[in-house]
């Protein structure tokens, strides 16, 4: 399987990363992307950029070394709310693409699968939040059924984290269930490295292996192609407008 575009992707500015986005861009490039997501950590999380960070990504070219970026955050889910450490005003007005997941020492107190699977769901009904990041983390665990219903309701991708499989430990069993849940319900899937080098850009071989035993079809897989990612991204951007009274 082929995917145009890796989605999850940190430089240096995350803190604990060790590459920049003109290194990023160059391996991507090698490897034959078209797209990238630039989506560093949001500003809860140890070591995270300032605010300033993403809202200065507007001087960033949008095609580097031939590879098209897209400015993004991989924000931290706080709490049942599913409020995200990113303001308002700065993910529709400076961002292209919002990752929302869970991270530890980033303030959020869950315990339960219940209170988990709430702030999950409250952050998939973010007008701003494109996709769901890691969520088979074992360390929060989840309802699979109801997160995925969440995200095919409002029109949401769960992302298959190729990551996972190295830095969350047993990850692959509730990965497995959203992959074969996410195939069962016909949901959106985007499936990314979650590079934290630029050597892991667009490296997802085990991520698609789950996909494709799963039985998951390439329609399904938001990252197939720049062109899908564009016209989900604007249909999202459209859906979030501020219904304006006269």
């Amino acid at each position: 399987m082929i995917l145009e575009a890796d989605l999850h992707v940190h430089t240096i500015a995350s803190g604990h990363a060790y590459s920049t986005i003109n290194e990023i861009m160059i391996t991507a490039s090698e490897k034959g992307l078209k797209l990238v997501a630039i989506t560093d950590h949001g500003l809860k999380m140890p070591g995270a950029p300032h605010e300033y960070h993403f809202t200065n990504m507007i001087t960033v070219p949008r095609v580097i070394e031939g590879i098209e970026l897209l400015r993004g955050v991989e924000a931290n889910i706080l709490n049942l709310q599913g409020e995200v450490d990113m303001p308002e005003n700065v993910m529709p007005d400076y961002l292209d693409i919002v990752l929302a997941g869970f991270h530890e020492g980033t303030g959020y107190t869950g315990k339960s699968v219940e209170e988990n699977t709430q702030a999950m769901i409250a952050a998939i009904k973010n007008p701003y939040v494109h996709i769901i990041t890691h969520p088979g983390n074992p360390k929060f665990p989840v309802d699979v059924k109801q997160v995925v219903l969440a995200a095919k309701e409002y029109h949401k991708a769960i992302e298959l984290n190729n990551s996972s499989f190295v830095v969350r430990p047993g990850s692959w069993p509730l990965c497995n269930q959203f992959a074969k849940m996410a195939k069962r319900y016909n949901i959106l899937v985007s499936i990314n490295s979650d590079a934290h080098v630029c050597y892991n850009v667009g490296e997802n071989s085990r991520a698609v292996e789950m996909a494709l035993s799963a039985g998951i079809h390439k329609s399904q897989i938001l990252n197939t192609s720049a062109r899908k990612i564009h016209q989900y991204l604007n249909w999202h951007k459209q859906q979030a407008k501020p219904v304006r009274i006269a």
